[in-house]
């Protein structure tokens, strides 16, 4: 696991955190001058296929993932630690749950997918299968999910920097894993501390969505939406996200 991951912070309180579809661990930058690095100890990891693990084979997978993270933990010595993750990374830290429930402190879901996966219709799927490949695709998908309202710039830079941080086979079968998976049961009714943000501009996952997925599943879990935000809070709105973050780490 050398080299995979990037820490900040020296606290007391461990937070590993898995990056979504289009990041890496060099995604969640943004947030780290407003992150508390003598209360919180932050670790941020590559998927494999992302970032400093691109070239590293794997089946691709969620629980793949979740494994991964979890022998991450194993080898810096962290015993008891909250979960943070973004989009599909939100997949991926309910796997961890469900793999060493003793060990996780908290959850914090930003802009997460459901256990239950995403309900795509047909042109949309097609989209989003084709974004392995198109940067036009990941550019679309990226403008959609913000809002339609963002500096085309802006969304320029993302969609090539995930493009260069990821590998087209990795990602490709990283979207079969989250959005076509369904293990809602497994989680439900856990009574892990769950805090799930959404952006208010995000057109999918949605606070309605949130209500009927995530909200169902853990019996202590609270929602709340970050304005000005659509998909990709840390890069849209950093310090509103990590005061939310580190407000209910520590409550």
């Amino acid at each position: 696991m050398a080299n995979r991951y990037i820490t900040l912070g020296r606290g007391p309180h461990k937070v590993l955190a898995l990056h979504g579809w289009f990041g890496s661990a060099r995604s969640w930058e943004p947030l780290h001058a407003a992150l508390n690095s003598e209360e919180f100890t932050y670790v941020f990891m590559d998927c494999r296929g992302y970032g400093e693990a691109r070239a590293l084979e794997g089946e691709y997978t969620m629980a793949e993932v979740a494994r991964d993270a979890l022998a991450l933990a194993d080898q810096l010595g962290l015993d008891k630690f909250s979960l943070m993750g973004h989009s599909m990374g939100g997949v991926a830290i309910q796997h961890l749950l469900l793999a060493a429930p003793q060990r996780v402190r908290k959850l914090v879901a930003i802009t997460p997918v459901p256990a239950s996966g995403v309900p795509f219709d047909e042109p949309g799927w097609e989209l989003f299968s084709s974004a392995a490949q198109s940067l036009m695709a990941r550019k679309a998908i990226i403008d959609y999910s913000t809002g339609s309202r963002l500096s085309s710039a802006w969304v320029e830079r993302m969609a090539r920097q995930s493009q260069q941080d990821s590998r087209a086979e990795a990602f490709g079968a990283y979207l079969n894993s989250w959005a076509r998976s369904d293990f809602a049961n497994d989680v439900a009714g856990h009574p892990v501390p769950v805090q799930v943000l959404v952006g208010a501009h995000d057109p999918s996952l949605t606070a309605e969505v949130m209500a009927h997925t995530w909200l169902r599943s853990y019996p202590n879990a609270e929602l709340a939406v970050l304005d000005n935000a659509g998909h990709y809070p840390v890069n849209e709105t950093p310090v509103a996200l990590a005061t939310r973050i580190e407000a209910f780490l520590r409550a």
